[in-house]
């Protein structure tokens, strides 16, 4: 029997925040492959339309809903999906996103902007999380952050998967299958300096962030394309549980 290729629907906040990595990744074992691009006016996907979603980052604010007003619906969205235990990956908007839709708090970093290649400080409860599991278990894993706001406090009930050194969540799982992460699995180099760009004149921090960045790239697509899969696979799971739902 030919194993299930889920559907998968990705929602993009803006042109400089591409599904990067995880499209090659992702469409190598999905069934479809979505972006939805509600800034260009395109309409979210429905619970019943999808196996798997994956929100993805974006300069805005979570909380930022009267200039981009369709975070208000991706925040209903992702209370839905916790509720259905639709397979939710978010990644850094996209994981505060979530924080907000579930109850939790974000806020500015009070440390400042985090740039380039930042240890993953994984809690021992990863180490046997089905989506984490496999990467949770290395003995160093690094990531990818380029982020001013973190989620603060996260939702009642979430379970905190990452943290870096100074207890900020890095990763968590809230309800039965929604995943966030403040990091960037999904990006690389190319992508980073146009958000360096976009931010101002290049700083030689960011330029040295971004070589960083660079040097490191083939380490951190070994550590994360396990979690691209990982995560179609659950989204497969669900999909042979609960059958394609169709319209009549």
């Amino acid at each position: 029997m030919t194993p299930p290729r889920p559907r998968i629907a990705v929602i993009q906040h803006e042109v400089g925040c591409p599904l990067g990595l995880f499209d090659g990744w992702v469409r190598a074992t999905a069934g479809e492959v979505t972006i939805v691009r509600p800034y260009a006016g395109q309409s979210l996907p429905a619970i019943d339309e999808t196996d798997g979603l994956v929100v993805l980052g974006g300069s805005m604010s979570a909380t930022d809903d009267q200039r981009y007003p369709w975070l208000t619906d991706t925040n209903v969205l992702l209370r839905r999906a916790v509720d259905h235990g639709l397979p939710t990956l978010g990644i850094c908007l996209g994981h505060q996103l979530l924080t907000v839709a579930c109850g939790g708090h974000v806020a500015p970093n009070p440390a400042g902007k985090q740039m380039g290649v930042v240890p993953v400080g994984f809690t021992a409860v990863a180490t046997t999380e089905r989506l984490f599991a496999s990467v949770a278990g290395s003995p160093a894993v690094s990531a990818i952050q380029w982020n001013s706001d973190i989620s603060v406090e996260i939702p009642p009930n979430a379970t905190v998967l990452a943290t870096t050194a100074a207890g900020v969540p890095q990763a968590m799982r809230v309800g039965a299958a929604a995943w966030g992460v403040q990091f960037h699995p999904e990006a690389d180099a190319e992508i980073v300096t146009g958000w360096a760009e976009a931010d101002g004149p290049m700083t030689p921090a960011a330029r040295e962030a971004i070589a960083g960045i660079a040097a490191a790239a083939p380490t951190l697509a070994s550590t994360w394309r396990p979690l691209a899969d990982r995560f179609v696979a659950i989204a497969a799971e669900r999909d042979s549980c609960v059958g394609r739902v169709t319209s009549q």
